[in-house]
């Protein structure tokens, strides 16, 4: 070991200012009142949801820890639930995330063929996003729909049975999307009030 500390990206703190609109600071101030008192924690998920919509699309170490004080919690008790669940990104994803699920009955039920069909499709591999930041790939655990394998999520809805041409309508109709603004509401503020 030679001594050197390890470079991880829950250590780049880009000191970049980051706050909710007081309008959404409202709202996350009902979320936490329903909690009793000590236990705002119970409210880290939505809040990182919120988070991770409307402060750039993907929970950087500034607002993680900016979610930290809101919530009166370390940043470790923040890092720790964010890296556990996939639905929360730790780096710039594209406008459409393309999460395969590559467990076992996807991956027989041709999983694997979709991933190279659409690394070789998009010219991108796991984890990259394409140049014109429309689309990152990602592999996944199960999604809990093994019987419609192989399944895949695009940001929150499923795509099932998926062959190499539903692939192709598929993004044919998020590239065609893809040109549409992004909505001024947030959805997860929604789902949480």
């Amino acid at each position: 070991m030679s001594g050197n500390i390890i470079d991880h990206r829950l250590r780049v703190k880009e000191n970049v200012d980051v706050a909710f609109s007081e309008e959404t600071l409202e709202k996350i101030r009902l979320l936490i009142k329903r909690y009793p008192e000590g236990k705002q924690k119970s409210a880290l998920l939505a809040v990182l949801h919120i988070a991770q919509e409307e402060l750039g699309g993907y929970l950087s170490v500034d607002v993680m820890d900016y979610v930290a004080g809101l919530l009166d919690l370390q940043p470790i008790e923040v890092y720790e639930v964010a890296t556990f669940y996939s639905m929360f990104y730790l780096e710039k994803v594209g406008k459409f995330v393309l999460e395969v699920c590559h467990t076992g009955p996807c991956a027989i039920c041709g999983g694997e063929e979709i991933i190279d069909y659409l690394k070789k499709k998009l010219e991108i591999n796991i984890g990259e996003t394409t140049p014109d930041g429309l689309f990152t790939l990602r592999t996944v655990e199960c999604l809990g729909a093994c019987g419609y394998a192989p399944v895949m999520q695009v940001n929150t809805e499923f795509h099932e049975f998926l062959t190499p041409e539903k692939v192709d309508l598929l993004l044919e109709d998020l590239r065609n999307k893809g040109n549409e603004q992004k909505p001024v509401t947030s959805r997860w503020v929604g789902k949480f009030f």
